[in-house]
């Protein structure tokens, strides 16, 4: 099964349409697509250029060379798999309310325990009501373990416990959320910082993804929330929710250009099996087509 269940317009759909070869009017086309679906402007510019060099090819050989283009574009930002070679590994989760973190924990806890991994959830967002609720119920549904405290309690302290029961219980994965609001930006800039720490000091060497979930749909405003929260958590990867189509996917350049930062999975649907691991050649490709 492809990255996308059903065959969805890309944003360069129809632009082959009227193709005659690649001339000035085709690349500000071009550019402009791109543009329009968020991919940046250095990224169109970047694209553009790249095709110019090859105004001999014709036909689909352009379209080829164009996912070509794109691919390496989405390539330069690094490796797209999790690092999680030692038990056990540690997932953080980060990322504004709204965005589908806690599902894409739930989604990541039923995709490991059904590789047969003793998954360990914890519930390090004691800001939002009812978050560490949804998260038991992720937990229940999927047959992984979880801890957690009193809604309004220290997250670090939970996180610490956390750490200490994935060592105690032998687990293969630990699965942390986090807060996606305090009551102002720095103070969740601080706490994810902190957050961080301790995992660092209390599982040392052990392999660490700090994930950052973003809506696709929100484009720029989504570079803006990977640019604050790289900084603040070292960011290892982007899980990109809500991606069902490609119409405002270019946020994918955006990112992997201003941050060096990979999109590594892709949620394209509401079911468990509906989270994937980011192919950045079949992303081109459903763009091009």
């Amino acid at each position: 099964m492809g990255l996308f269940k059903d065959k969805k317009k890309g944003f360069l759909s129809g632009l082959f349409s009227v193709f005659s070869g690649i001339d000035e009017d085709f690349l500000d086309e071009l550019e402009e697509r791109l543009i329009l679906a968020d991919a940046g402007v250095e990224t169109a510019e970047a694209a553009v250029d790249a095709l110019r060099q090859e105004k001999r090819l014709k036909g689909d050989a352009v379209k080829d060379k164009l996912v070509d283009i794109l691919t390496d574009l989405m390539a330069q930002a690094g490796d797209v798999s999790l690092a999680m070679s030692t038990k056990p590994s540690v997932i953080m989760m980060v990322g504004v309310n709204g965005v589908g973190k806690t599902t894409t924990i739930g989604k990541l806890a039923c995709k490991f325990t059904g590789e047969g991994k003793k998954v360990l959830l914890c519930a390090a967002d004691t800001f939002r009501a009812a978050a560490a609720d949804q998260l038991t119920i992720w937990a229940k549904r999927t047959g992984a373990d979880i801890v957690r405290h009193g809604e309004g309690g220290d997250p670090g302290a939970v996180v610490f416990d956390a750490c200490s029961a994935a060592k105690a219980r032998g687990a293969d994965v630990l699965i942390v959320d986090t807060a996606g609001r305090l009551h102002n930006k720095q103070n969740l800039m601080n706490e994810m910082t902190k957050l961080t720490k301790i995992v660092g000091r209390e599982l040392p060497g052990a392999d660490c993804e700090i994930l950052l979930v973003l809506d696709a749909t929100t484009g720029q405003n989504g570079l803006i929330q990977a640019q604050q929260f790289a900084k603040a958590a070292g960011v290892t990867g982007i899980v990109l929710t809500k991606l069902d189509g490609t119409a405002k996917g270019g946020v994918v350049f955006s990112i992997a250009k201003a941050l060096g930062v990979p999109v590594k999975l892709v949620g394209v649907g509401e079911g468990a099996e509906d989270l994937k691991p980011f192919d950045a050649r079949e992303f081109a490709e459903a763009m091009v087509e």
